[in-house]
This record gives structure tokens, sequence and C-alpha cells, in this order.
């Protein structure tokens, strides 16, 4: 092994991958870690005195002094966006149709940002998974400021980000054939545009032949169509056809809401989605459904177990749970255990801001505890194995998710040291409870240092925060145009997102 092309990262604590565990392979917790990488794999792991052996190889040793080490976080609905769910999660449901577009907008929609902009709204978005210990994303964001959904061009871009940042992604257009409105007597529905659907997906096929051409190891095509009710049945089923041929991975969203558009109401005689996932050839081991929370085992839909686990677990299909966005949105995947026990496998994703899976795996967590009103069913090791493991595996990509010799080179480090954090008990309990994302001040992807110090080489994080706020303002200002249930003389910024307290109004003598 050569010295040069070596790095010994040491840390007080890490989360490892143990092949010879009794009881079966499976995260160790190990004390005083020294983990050796050459080029972008692990070669060696060692605790205690013997690490010594492992820095004299080293060129370079980096010490993490009293860190938790982990394998990097996977993030399958990993947000580069700035506005989802600050603005939409606090309404009704009346008042967040309004944040729809609007029937008439529907029929000529623009591009709320210039191209500049929605590039910097990328790079926004990438540094902050990367801030938040995120080593591997599958990236996705909102349609509502574009003129239709993603193209060639916009994910070409997120791709050049992603590569010059050290981010490993896994990245397609997303696409739609039909779009959610409201109409001006308050109902909503969806407007169909079949020829920008089929453009767009066109886009996305032609993305997977731009990333073999590009041959980067950090970026992977996939499939990503938007929320399956708004893609046609001939496009689902081309989305089948090309993933079967190309072995190509497909994340839908589906089974993530109730309302009639969706089609999972029980009894209302439409197809259901696992059904019209199957029937366009979708329901694969290459499927990451994301969200999966109304099915048969939900007390909306039928609240017992009529066999959509068992068949998402015979397929080999993986979910994508989002904790931190179901609490906010108020829709809880209806107890993790059930999933588990069936076989699915289970990935995490953050689908919000910030794109934090440590309070996620909280969220998961304390709602575990309250589902099976039982203090001992947090189910802790189970959600910070989906993080890592479960999207590994929702990946096809066994050398990720671990620290284990022969493993792809991608950690992650949170600090335990801050007085904030309080007494470290057991380190991942203790991150969880006490910590966050934000505590993330080292990673590393493919065996580069992709954050120090809570830093990323290149980035001036003063100078993304002014320009993000700009952006921002700006998506917001655009909402208003989009509103159907305007008054007379439009709505305005302030009666679509008031304020949590009245504005302050200065008395005047």
């Amino acid at each position: 092994m050569s010295a040069a092309a070596s790095i010994a990262v040491r840390a007080a604590h890490a989360i490892v991958f143990d092949e010879g565990r009794d009881g079966g392979p499976g995260f160790t917790l190990m004390r005083d870690a020294t983990v050796l990488v050459t080029g972008d794999r692990i070669t060696a792991i060692a605790h205690g005195g013997a690490g010594e052996e492992l820095v004299a190889e080293a060129a370079e040793v980096i010490d993490l002094g009293e860190s938790l080490l982990m394998p990097g976080l996977i993030d399958l609905e990993g947000l580069v966006d700035i506005d989802h769910l600050l603005l939409d999660s606090w309404w009704s449901p009346e008042h967040e149709a309004r944040l729809d577009w609007s029937a008439d907008y529907a029929r000529a929609p623009r591009e709320v940002l210039s191209p500049a902009d929605r590039s910097l709204l990328r790079r926004y978005g990438l540094v902050q998974l990367i801030l938040h210990g995120i080593t591997s994303a599958m990236p996705i964001s909102s349609e509502i400021h574009g003129a239709w959904a993603e193209t060639h061009d916009d994910l070409l871009d997120t791709a050049g980000i992603a590569s010059e940042l050290g981010i490993r992604t896994f990245l397609g257009p997303s696409y739609r054939s039909g779009v959610h409105v409201t109409r001006a007597d308050g109902s909503t529905g969806v407007h169909w545009d079949e020829a920008r659907g089929e453009e767009a997906f066109a886009g996305a096929v032609r993305f997977l032949d731009t990333v073999d051409a590009i041959a980067d190891p950090l970026v992977t095509g996939v499939l990503v169509p938007c929320r399956i009710e708004t893609v046609t049945d001939a496009i689902l089923a081309e989305t089948g056809r090309v993933s079967a041929e190309r072995g190509v991975l497909v994340r839908a969203h589906a089974t993530q809401g109730l309302d009639s558009e969706i089609g999972v109401l029980a009894g209302d005689g439409r197809e259901a989605p696992l059904d019209a996932l199957d029937r366009a050839g979708l329901l694969t081991d290459r499927l990451i459904l994301a969200h999966g929370v109304y099915l048969d085992v939900h007390p909306d839909v039928h609240g017992e177990d009529r066999g959509d686990l068992a068949r998402l677990a015979a397929a080999g299909a993986s979910l994508a749970h989002c904790p931190l966005t179901n609490a906010r949105y108020a829709f809880w995947l209806e107890r993790l255990s059930q999933y588990l026990d069936a076989g699915v496998n289970i990935a995490l994703g953050t689908d919000s801001f910030p794109p934090d899976l440590v309070r996620a795996i909280d969220a998961g967590v304390q709602l575990a505890k309250a589902q099976h009103d039982d203090l001992g069913r947090g189910m802790l090791a189970e959600y910070v194995e989906a993080a890592t493991l479960g999207g590994a595996r929702a990946l096809h990509r066994p050398d990720l998710g671990r620290i284990a010799r022969g493993a792809a080179a991608d950690l992650v480090a949170f600090a335990l040291d801050d007085v904030r954090m309080g007494a470290v008990d057991d380190p991942i309990r203790t991150l969880v409870l006490a910590g966050s994302g934000r505590d993330a001040h080292f990673s590393m992807v493919a065996g580069r240092v992709v954050m120090r110090d809570a830093a990323i080489p290149g980035v001036d994080l003063d100078a993304l925060r002014r320009e993000g706020q700009r952006v921002f303002e700006q998506l917001r200002a655009a909402y208003p145009e989009r509103d159907a249930l305007a008054g007379p003389h439009g709505s305005s910024e302030a009666e679509l997102f008031p304020p949590v307290f009245p504005a302050y109004q200065p008395r005047h003598g």
C-alpha cells in the first residue's frame, strides 16, 4: 500500500460494520477508532493502540477528536430547493390550495428564476446537503417555480455542481404530463399537457445517455417521474421499459396523500397506486417508493394488512421514508415496525429544509415510541440503519452505507464536544437527543475531503446565504400571480403568508 495515497481518520467513537459479529453482520460501536483510506476505498480499521500502525502508514492524519464517525448518510429525497415546507406547511387545506398553480396559469406558465439563479438554487441546496452530513443524495426540487418540469440541462448543471463540490448524486430530471391546479371556484384538479410530458420524458432518457458519456463515478443516472397521478399511463409504461432495459433505478411518488386526485381512497373504484406501478413494470427491486404512507395498513385506507407490504417486499422495492417531513405535514407512516417486519427495505429522505437526517431520525424515533406506547420501541438502531445500509440497498450499492474494509470511503463525523451537547453516554443516542445535522463538521466522499471544520473548500457560505435569501424572496413574490382564489385586486404575499404575530404598527399622536 502506498503511504502517499493514504489518509488515517481518527475519532473517539465510530459506527463500523462488523461482518463477523455474533448474531450476524451489522453495526458495532468502536471506541478510539482509526480508519485508513487509500484512494477511494477504506483499506483498514483499528481501535485503540492498534490504530498507531495505521497512522504510521498514512501520508496524512485527520484527528477528529471527540466526534462520532459514521458512514456517510444517504438521502433519497435530498432537497435542492429553498422554500419547500418553509412556506407551505402552516396552512389549512383550503389555504394551501392557493399555493398551487391556478388553471389559468397552467395554460401559460413561466420560469420564475433566471438560469443563473436556478443554478444558484441548486448550488445552495447541494451545499446544504453536505453541511448536514449527507454524502449520497437523490435530489428533489419543487416544480412550482418552473415553466413545467426539470430539463436535461437543469440536471446537467446539477451534476456539474455536485461533482465540483464532491457529493455523490443519483440524478435525473423530473417529468410529468400534468400539474395539480386550483380552479377559480376553489375545486382542484389536474391540468394536462401531454406534449410537454413527452418532451420532458425524452429529456430524462437523454440525460441517462449524457451521464453514461460523462462517466463520472460520483454521478449515476436515474428516472424520477413526478407524482404518478400527473404522469400518463403511456409514459409510466415507458419508464418501466427503459428502467428494465437499462437497469436504471426509478424513484416514484405515490401513496403519499389521500385526496381524490391520487386515487388511494378505499372503494373509490379507481386503480390503486401499487397496481398502477405494477402494470407499468415499475414494481421491481429498482423501485424507490417515495413516502409510501397510504398503504392498506394505514387507518385512513383500510386499517389492516391486505398484502401491500408483502407485495413491496416480494418485489424487492425500497421505500424512502421521510419522518420529519411527514410530521410537519401531519401524515404518518403507520408504524415503521410493520414495514420492517414484512421485509420492506427502508431508506430515509429529508424532502424539506433543512435536509437534516439527524432530526428526521429523532422525529421517527419519538413517533415510534408513541405508536407502540413503549419507550423501548423507539427503533433508533433501525432508523440509523435506514439512513445508511437501507439507502445503500435501495441504490444497489453494497459498498455504501458502511465503514468496512473495501467499502467506499464515504464518511461523516458529528462533533460531540460542544457543551450544549451535554454529557456523552452512547454517542448515537447523545447525537439524536441533543444534536442535529448541524453538528456535522467533517465529511469525505470517495476518499476526498469535502467538508472540514464545518467548511466546504471553495464555498463562501456567507455570500451563499445572502444570495439564497435574495432568491427565496423572488420565489415568494411569485406566488400571488398563481393564486386562483385572489380577490378582485389580487392577493399579496402578506395575505398568502401572514406572520405568526402581526407586524408592529407604530402609534402616532
